[in-house]
């Protein structure tokens, strides 16, 4: 079984890792993290620098804790959605795991929603879990 898991350097996407880590124990399961960025004057060098960081931190964690695994820092120009989705399906992965975070209905209007495209295009389960 393989479970994808969307990671962003926040405190809902620390909850996805965290869930994907339980998901990943309970099942058996490799994990595949992928972050995405869009790249461009969008992103800066530091926002580059510090999730490399994180990544870096988290494939150390993985390898000691025995979880087989594999990290994806994308900066294609792609929305994170289509990413994430890309992925369960070049993984052929049977579950992905995303951090959500309350948004107005007005806030989901203007700047769109990783999440609801991740829901809507997904051809496997999502399982959305809240930051603590």
């Amino acid at each position: 079984m393989k479970i994808v898991v969307g990671f962003i350097d926040s405190p809902e996407g620390d909850a996805a890792i965290e869930q994907a880590i339980e998901e990943a124990k309970l099942r058996n399961a490799s994990l595949v993290i992928v972050n995405s960025m869009l790249g461009g004057s969008h992103d800066q060098l530091e926002d580059y620098t510090a999730i490399d960081k994180r990544l870096r931190e988290l494939t150390e964690r993985l390898t000691a804790e025995g979880i087989d695994h594999t990290v994806h820092g994308y900066v294609r120009g792609e929305k994170p959605a289509t990413d994430i989705v890309a992925a369960v399906n070049e993984h052929d992965a049977d579950l992905i795991v995303i951090g959500i975070r309350k948004r107005t209905a007005t806030g989901k209007v203007f700047l769109g929603s990783n999440a609801l495209d991740i829901l809507h295009d997904s051809p496997v389960p999502v399982l959305c879990v809240k930051a603590k």
